[in-house]
Formats: C-alpha cells, structure tokens, sequence
C-alpha cells in the first residue's frame, strides 16, 4: 500500500486525536499521515503543529452542516492527495459524512471502531458486537477504505515540530441547505468522559426526590454524576449528556460507583474500562455484580446518606 492517510474532523479535539490513531498504524503500512480541515483556519493552525502536512480548503460554498458537499469535498481531496485510506471521528455528523464518501469513492465503510491494528499487512479495526457483548476484529477488503473512530479512545496527539499548510481547491456542488440562523445548543456542560470519578445512578434509583443526595455524594467525591439510557431518556431526571453506554459514551474512570443499576450490556460497554467499580444493588444476582470490584447487596436510599457521612 502506498500513500497517505488522511484525517479529517470538523471537531478540532477529534481531528487531533485521528492524528494520534493515524501515526500509530502508518508506518506498519508504509503511508504517511496527512490531515485536512475545511473551512477552519485556527484547525489548520492546529493541526500543522502535529503533522508533517495539512491541507486547507477554504470555500464559503461548503457549508459543514451539509454532509453531502462535504463528502464531496473530501473525495476530491482524497484523489489529489492519494489516500486510500480515510480516518474520521464516528459522531453523529461523522457517521453520515464516512457513509457518503465511501459511496463517493467506490471504497469500504466501518463505523463505531473502537481501535486500530495491524495484521499481516492488514489494516484490523475492532468494534463492539452482539450489542457490545464482544468485540469483533473486521477488515475492509477494498483499497479504499473510510474508518470512523470513536471519540476519546485516542489521545490528542501532542504538538512537535511545525509543518506546513497546502491550501487546494475543489469544485464544490451546489448545496441544498441554506443556514439561517445559528444558536448554540443548550446542553448540559458536563464532560463525564473526563470524570476521574463517576456516581452512576439507573432505574433502581426510585424517584427523583432522591437525586440531589446522589448529587450530594457526587460532589463529595469531586466526581460527576451520570446514568444509565433510561433515567436520561426516558425519565428525563437526566440530561443525556450523562448518559453511559452504546448510547451514550464511553468512560474510564479511576472510580465508578454504580447505584441501582442491573447490568445490560449495552451499559457496561461504556464503563467496563473503569478501574475500580462498586456497585450498589438490591439484588444479588444482578449482572453489574459480576463485572463489580466492589459489591453491596442494599438499598440505595440506606446506603448513600451514609457513605456521605463517612467521607465527611
């Protein structure tokens, strides 16, 4: 195989971190790393302090949000720069965009990878399967390939020596979106994934009267609080910010505590990488146990007001 890899995110953080997912594999494939931004002068800033090359297109008819000019961008990119193989960050607008480019590129598709190896030559990526019960090793046999990488399971690739910037033009279609008005997102500020230590609550949590001492204990432990899918969604007690799991995120903590929570795979998937976890149960028997360091077979509302008293 011969070329680059190419990375690309619109997020400034994730563009940096396919850095660092990208300079791991590159030399077993004998291709060099090249990163793109798009409209974003402060990423290419950025990005240049972290590899050899980045490459810019500036273009005010591209609009980000439309995924579909932004595929096509990047497929005329990805010919002019010779890379057949393609990184992005696997969020929501990255999902999209690595459908739409390797239908573009005639090339082969995975999403949701959460790591990169190399195998014989071959470029390996590992994603959760069977609903994250285990984790499937896949191969894209095309010569082209796109990956979307997980956000976080990467660091940000530290900054070395400053490269340069390569500005190059595209032809970019028309698109069909006109952008009115631009309003941030209201959203919880909250990054668990950052959390050294989380207090996870899940429906075994009662009522929400019984939230601000979980808050209380969370604060106690200069950790964050966070949840299971239903309790944000369902419930809505919650932002879904908070949530952990497939549809949610992925933490590793140096401590979770883990309250009233049965134990679905599709939550331990995003917080099995903790390491220590305690859990708090009023059954026994509950799967979270098994995967437990610590385990307590008791009431929530006993158990909490207490540990708050000890850790004074």
């Amino acid at each position: 195989m011969m070329g680059n890899i190419l990375v690309y995110s619109d997020n400034n953080n994730y563009a940096c971190e396919l850095l660092s997912a990208a300079h791991n594999i590159a030399p077993d494939l004998g291709l060099s790393v090249k990163a793109l931004s798009i409209n974003n002068d402060d990423q290419a800033e950025r990005l240049v302090l972290r590899c050899i090359e980045a490459y810019r297109i500036k273009d005010e008819a591209i609009q980000i949000a439309d995924t579909a000019a932004v595929a096509s961008a990047i497929s005329q990119a990805v010919k002019q720069i010779d890379a057949p193989v393609i990184l992005l960050s696997s969020n929501r607008r990255g999902k999209e965009l690595a459908g739409r480019l390797a239908y573009i590129i005639d090339g082969g598709c995975l999403t949701d990878v959460g790591g990169l190896r190399i195998n014989e030559g071959k470029l390996c990526c590992q994603r959760n399967a069977l609903g994250g019960a285990t984790v499937a090793t896949q191969v894209i046999e095309s010569e082209s390939k796109v990956i979307a990488i997980i956000p976080k399971v990467y660091d940000m690739m530290a900054e070395g020596g400053k490269g340069t910037i390569t500005d190059i033009a595209v032809e970019a279609e028309p698109s069909g979106i006109t952008v009115v008005e631009v309003m941030p997102k209201v959203k919880d500020s909250v990054d668990i994934e950052a959390a050294e230590v989380l207090v996870v609550v899940g429906q075994g949590l009662e009522s929400q009267d019984d939230l601000p001492m979980v808050e209380n204990m969370a604060k106690t432990l200069k950790g964050e609080i966070a949840c299971t899918k239903p309790v944000a969604t369902d419930k809505r007690w919650l932002s879904e910010e908070r949530i952990i799991g497939l549809s949610g995120k992925k933490c590793n903590p140096d401590l979770a505590i883990l309250l009233g929570i049965s134990g679905q795979v599709q939550f331990t998937v995003g917080i099995r990488d903790a390491k220590t976890i305690i859990s708090v149960n009023t059954d026994e028997n509950a799967n979270i146990m098994t995967m437990s360091d610590y385990r307590m077979v008791a009431d929530i509302k006993d158990v909490v007001p207490e540990l708050v008293q000890k850790l004074g």
